[in-house]
């Protein structure tokens, strides 16, 4: 059983994802601020590796990027970090990103080197599925890694049902259309989650995109199995000396 299934099997509601990018706020924070998050009560991880041109972030989480690019961020560099991930952390983590800088490294040898070190899925959101049921999909899948396809508002029920069966791990249910950091009123979202709940999906569901305190959290997770907080987090860890006293206070604030 993988670790995210392992996770999803242990807890069904109030599954708290938290996303943070990959050399932020410094280029060897990486490993810290993943233990810091788990020693803190996160029970998944959603690592971004970051690039210049981010379709789906918003500016909080594109100048995140942006900073650890220019620390020397790289997927080589990532991965190299990551080989210490399993020596120090059992908490399932999920890399997200997008198609050009993986194509670049090479998409199997990316997979390869993912698995080795411990990842156990991948976001992608600029992967269209005919892409990963034809050519890319066998080869995540050859490498034990799951795959998380994402939702929104106007996606329509066949559509969700086929992406809920290509995906694995979870199906991320953006909460609109907008991009991450949007405030949200969540009286609305709260239609679309139960429109998801009543279709019995095979995939435990986790909302993401304007979640950011305790209020939010527990709104999103009314009608989904958890949530997922990236800006408001990102703006957490912004000109703080210490990862672990920031993220300790960021989630006491979110869980408590």
């Amino acid at each position: 059983m993988s670790r995210l299934q392992q996770l999803f099997e242990r807890k069904q509601k109030n599954v708290l994802n938290v996303y943070c990018t990959a050399g932020y706020p410094a280029l060897d924070s990486t490993l810290n601020v993943i233990q810091s998050l788990e020693a803190h009560g996160a029970d998944l991880i959603e690592l971004g590796m970051p690039y210049s041109d981010p379709l789906a972030d918003g500016p909080v989480i594109q100048a995140s990027s942006t900073l650890a690019l220019a620390n020397g961020m790289s997927l080589a560099v990532l991965l190299e970090q990551l080989k210490g991930l399993r020596s120090q952390t059992n908490i399932p983590v999920v890399l997200m990103g997008y198609m050009n800088p993986i194509m670049q490294y090479g998409f199997e040898k990316f997979c390869s080197e993912a698995a080795q070190v411990g990842v156990d899925g991948l976001i992608l959101p600029d992967l269209p599925e005919y892409e990963f049921e034809n050519h890319y999909g066998p080869v995540i899948q050859r490498y034990g890694l799951d795959f998380i396809f994402l939702v929104t508002p106007e996606t329509s029920t066949e559509r969700i049902r086929k992406l809920d069966r290509l995906s694995s791990g979870f199906l991320y249910a953006v909460s609109s259309s907008a991009t991450t950091g949007h405030a949200q009123d969540f009286n609305q979202v709260s239609a679309y989650l139960q429109r998801l709940q009543s279709l019995q999906l095979k995939n435990p569901v986790l909302v993401g995109f304007g979640i950011k305190d305790k209020g939010s959290f527990a709104a999103a997770c009314e009608y989904a199995n958890g949530a997922i907080i990236g800006t408001a987090y990102i703006q957490a860890l912004e000109g703080q000396t210490s990862v672990d006293e920031a993220t300790s206070r960021f989630l006491a604030g979110v869980l408590q």
